[in-house]
Order: C-alpha cells, then sequence, then structure tokens
C-alpha cells in the first residue's frame, strides 16, 4: 500500500476505519504528504470514532500540502452506533486494495509471529478500481452522515454488478438483508463446500439454517474463528452458537498463533473479501465493502490461504467444547450476545430511524 501511494501521480483515496498516530500511522501520513506534494489530488475519511486517538493537528502536514481529510459521521450520540467500517486505498483509479487492515501497528507482521493476521486484496485492474473509487466519492461526499432516508434506502438495497466474475457489495445501514448478505444467502442455498475465516461471529437464523443444510446434503462447512480476539465481548457472543453448529456436523476450529482479524468467505467456486464480519454490525449498522469473484486463479489463492490458516488452527470438539463451558462461562456468554446481538443493533437502528 506504502509502495502504491509513492508512486501514484494523480490521485490517491484511503477510507478507513482506525488510522492511529504510530509508527505505521506516521509512514502512510508521510506517503500520502508526499503524494500531495508531486501534485495528486490526496483525500483521506477515517471513522471519527475508529480514529479518536487522532490529536486535533495529526494530518496538518497532509492538509498543508492541499490533501482533504474528513472524518465520517462526527461523533453524536443520536448516532453513535452506525461507524464506517470499510478499508479501501484506491491509487491513479488503477490500482486498489480492500480488505479488513488498519492504519495501525497492531496488522504490522505476518499473523503468525507478530501482528494480528488480516487479509488485503490488491486489484490491479483499472474498471474494477475505477469503481472502488466511485463508491470512496459517495461516502467521501457524505461524511457529515447527512443524506436522507429515501436516498439511505436506496443505497443499502443496491446490488453492483460489474462483470460474470466480480462483483462490488457496498452496504450501507438499514433494516433487512443487504446486498452482501443476500448474495451470500443464495451461494450458500446451493452449496456443497464453504468455508469461513472471520473474527466476529454471530450468524443471523437464515444463515446458521444454510450452514446446517449445507452439511445435510453431503457437503462441508468450516469455520475458523479466533482463539484471541480484540473485542472479547464479541467472541464470548458468538460462543453461543459452538455447541448447536457442532451437533449440526459443522465443522470449527480456532486460530491460534495471533489475533484473527482476517474476512474470507469461500462458497463452492465463490470468494468473498472485504470488510465485513459476519454478524449484525456489518450487516446492518456499519458501512462495508465486499468484493465476490469467480475467476479460478482468486479462487484457488482463496483456498490455498484457507488451508495454511488451517494450520495454525485448533479444531474444536463438542465433548470438549462442553466440559469447558461452567454454569459462569455460559452466564457471561448469554449476557454478551443479548448485548451484541440485542441491545447494540437496537441503539443503532435507532439512530437511523431518527435522521
Amino acid at each position: 500500500m506504502l509502495e502504491a501511494i509513492g508512486q501514484a501521480r494523480r490521485s490517491v483515496e484511503l477510507e478507513i476505519y482506525i488510522f492511529a498516530n504510530d509508527e505505521i500511522g506516521r509512514r502512510f501520513l508521510d506517503a500520502l504528504t508526499q503524494a500531495a506534494k508531486r501534485g495528486a489530488r490526496v483525500r483521506v475519511l477515517a471513522d471519527a470514532f475508529g480514529s479518536l486517538t487522532l490529536s486535533a493537528n495529526f494530518f496538518q502536514p497532509l492538509l498543508a500540502v492541499g490533501g482533504e481529510v474528513r472524518f465520517f459521521n462526527p461523533l453524536r450520540f443520536s448516532r453513535f452506533g452506525v461507524r464506517n467500517h470499510r478499508k479501501l486505498l484506491v491509487c491513479d483509479r488503477q490500482t486498489a486494495f480492500l480488505g479488513g487492515a488498519n492504519i495501525c501497528d497492531c496488522h504490522s507482521g505476518d499473523g503468525i509471529t507478530t501482528g494480528w493476521f488480516d487479509l488485503m486484496v490488491k486489484i490491479e485492474e483499472a474498471e474494477l478500481a475505477t469503481q472502488l473509487a466511485d463508491e470512496f466519492e459517495q461516502t467521501f461526499a457524505n461524511a457529515g452522515f447527512a443524506h436522507g432516508r429515501f436516498r439511505r434506502l436506496r443505497a443499502f438495497r443496491r446490488f453492483r454488478r460489474r462483470t460474470n466474475e466480480t462483483q462490488i457489495f457496498a452496504v450501507r445501514p438499514g433494516r433487512g438483508a443487504g446486498s452482501f448478505q443476500r448474495a451470500l444467502h443464495q451461494d450458500l442455498a446451493h452449496a456443497h463446500s464453504a468455508d469461513f475465516i472471520v473474527p466476529y461471529f454471530l450468524p443471523r437464523r437464515k444463515l446458521r439454517k444454510l450452514l446446517r443444510q449445507t452439511v445435510q446434503r453431503g457437503g462441508h462447512v468450516r469455520l475458523i474463528l479466533p482463539a484471541h480476539c480484540d473485542v472479547s465481548i464479541a467472541r464470548a457472543a458468538s460462543l453461543i452458537y459452538y455447541a448447536r453448529l457442532l451437533r449440526a456436523g459443522v465443522e470449527i476450529y480456532e486460530y491460534q498463533p495471533q489475533i484473527l482479524h482476517a474476512k474470507l468467505c469461500l462458497v463452492d467456486e465463490k470468494v468473498f473479501a472485504g470488510s465485513s464480519n459476519l454478524d449484525v454490525r456489518s450487516f446492518n449498522m456499519n458501512y462495508e465493502l465486499m468484493l465476490r469473484f469467480a475467476d479460478p486463479i482468486t479462487v484457488a489463492g482463496a483456498k490455498e490461504i484457507f488451508s495454511e490458516t488451517l494450520r495454525h488452527s485448533r479444531r474444536i470438539e463438542l465433548k470438549e467444547f462442553r466440559r469447558s463451558q461452567t454454569f459462569w462461562q455460559r452466564w457471561k456468554n448469554y449476557w454478551a450476545h443479548f448485548l451484541v446481538a440485542r441491545i447494540d443493533p437496537l441503539l443503532a437502528l435507532r439512530h437511523i430511524a431518527s435522521r
């Protein structure tokens, strides 16, 4: 990403949830500032909550040379719950990066010996990069989170198509299933295999049903979830689903070396990658961006990533899991699930409706 910014001559568009004032953050700030000095139009959109720790003058070197910086959804209690969770970089509308990694030191490393385990997709197709830049344009223009209800509903329901092999799913807050969720359900409806790497796993009833049905058809479902999570309450909430999924024949593994933050979904010969988790916040409360690929080279690469991740993961067995779940542990998991899957969405959706 730093190399791409260093080579940019016309434009750099960065949309990020966390931009931290640490070694990696300062390296990115310097690269963005140098790009602006070369004459490129540099724009940064950081989420106001995710990047809360930044000082007021952090971006001053970039602003001084003509760069533009906006913070998405400035903090107000009445709309605090709706966040921009996207991680997107587009340079010269030729090269793009999309995935789960933020701009901070914790994402620097191989995910095995150091740093969180995360995933970014590099795109070198001008047409696709241009469409991703267009997505940035719309979110950057609405950084103040002030567009009306009718426009919001249209944006949330949009299903954007590029080719038969790659599709863009731009998810915005709202009730019901968004474009990524609907596409995932459609692919799972007749799937024979489904492999997931995801850090936050709170599946709705329909998704759980589709996973069980895949196993019942004689297929396999494998979930790689975190043994170590940056949001402990989210991991506790996901444990609610372990026993029932294990009984249904779903295989669950936990990634051991580092904190797991990657998002990857493989359904037969299709692969989804981007910023979205499999939870209610990503489906209904956040701004997210996902891509679906169907070309054989990308699918093969995703399968290789999954296989390598599986090597560093431990399989969870039903009997062992049941023994580990004391009454106190089950009680904590229940209340964690109640807060994450019930209270958090209720507050966020009220914020959306009040706008």
